[in-house]
């Protein structure tokens, strides 16, 4: 079965930089499980697993423009102190917050007496990526992670 919109695949996958280092590695853990064609990975990524099966290695190398998006120095912001709360904030810490947008993550660049310096980037973006997959498992997915937009089930999202 060849991975196409609407299946659910499973795959091993190590991400890599430009210049050999890895970044992170499924190896060692479960497989990740997702619904293909809805967005749940990066599109390169994606568009590099379409039309293929269970067994193969797939090597992908993919721009920023198809992964995280470049760098903008619009998401760099100056945002007042008290959004934080008590919380203890230091230069480089990486934070979650909630935006208008939904969640998203943010680094802190610098801490002042009322403000803080922050940076709404994703960590990888501006970075070219390779990727190394191993598929494991290719399936229909069912009428219920379809509408949900999801995998459901071992090693994937249940509810």
């Amino acid at each position: 079965m060849n991975i196409e919109r609407n299946k659910v695949v499973s795959f091993h996958y190590s991400l890599f930089e430009t210049d050999g280092s890895q970044i992170e590695s499924s190896q060692g853990r479960d497989p990740l499980v997702i619904l293909h064609g809805h967005g749940n990975i990066i599109p390169g990524l994606e568009k590099a697993l379409e039309g293929k099966a269970a067994g193969d290695h797939v090597e992908v190398t993919v721009e920023p423009a198809d992964a995280y998006g470049e760098r903008s120095d619009a998401l760099l912001q100056r945002v007042p102190k008290k959004h934080f709360g008590n919380a203890k904030l230091e230069p480089g810490q990486m934070l979650m917050v909630q935006t208008q947008q939904g969640s998203r993550p943010l680094k802190v660049l610098k801490v002042g007496m009322s403000v803080v310096d922050v940076d709404f980037n994703h960590p990888m973006a501006g970075k070219t990526l390779r990727f190394e997959v191993d598929i494991q498992d290719v399936r229909d997915a069912s009428e219920e992670e379809i509408a949900h937009g999801h995998a459901h089930g071992p090693n994937a999202h249940a509810h």
